[in-house]
């Protein structure tokens, strides 16, 4: 397990933003950051300073991502067909944790892996403990029966930071989501901007 579970909002300070909208964030009160140096004056960011920022801010966003499963990830997104930023989304998105997070069976991106990785989950009926399993369109993704009592899954479906985006259709009442098709960057409800195509000009430069 990642040490980023235990220190997940210095990503906000490092960024300077609250990059999942949770009020608890420690940017909403100081905005500058960690460290004894954060509060130093920023200087001039160059070309590849603002690509680095946007993958680490992207990476950041999907929790536990480590750099080689980024950078696969990048790698699958630019073999395919037309734009590879919205690609680099799409992928992303699928991601079994990202759905459930989407869904709002769990309240964040890093309990939303701890969940998969639990054996909570099931798609198409079928248990799945693999967070970077990769879902796809007309798959059924429902929280275990035994664990819809849970206390974490229940404070996740009350919460009202967030909406679940168009692409997933979710049944509160069976507790389960339907992935309805691979969304486009414009759908994505992050809760900052988010610019994947630097990404894509970081790797490939």
């Amino acid at each position: 397990m990642s040490k980023r579970i235990s220190a997940k909002y210095k990503i906000d300070r490092r960024m300077g933003e609250n990059i999942w909208g949770r009020p608890k964030s420690p940017i909403n009160q100081r905005a500058y950051g960690p460290g004894q140096h954060g509060q130093r004056r920023k200087s001039k960011v160059s070309d590849f300073g603002l690509q680095l920022r946007a993958k680490q801010k992207l990476k950041g966003y999907y929790g536990n991502l480590t750099e080689k499963q980024f950078s696969r990830t990048y790698q699958e997104a630019a073999r395919r067909k037309g734009n590879s930023s919205e690609n680099l989304i799409a992928l992303l998105e699928s991601r079994l944790d990202a759905v459930v997070f989407r869904a709002k069976f769990t309240p964040t991106v890093f309990s939303a892996r701890q969940f998969v990785n639990h054996g909570h989950v099931l798609v198409n009926g079928k248990r799945v403990n693999i967070a970077s399993y990769r879902v796809k369109p007309g798959d059924v993704i429902s929280v275990r029966e035994r664990s819809r009592n849970m206390a974490l899954v229940l404070e996740a479906m009350q919460l009202s930071e967030r909406d679940v985006p168009d692409y997933i259709q979710v049944d509160p009442r069976t507790m389960s989501a339907t992935f309805v098709r691979r969304p486009e960057l414009a759908e994505v409800p992050y809760a900052v901007k988010m610019e994947p195509n630097l990404v894509v000009e970081f790797y490939a430069s």
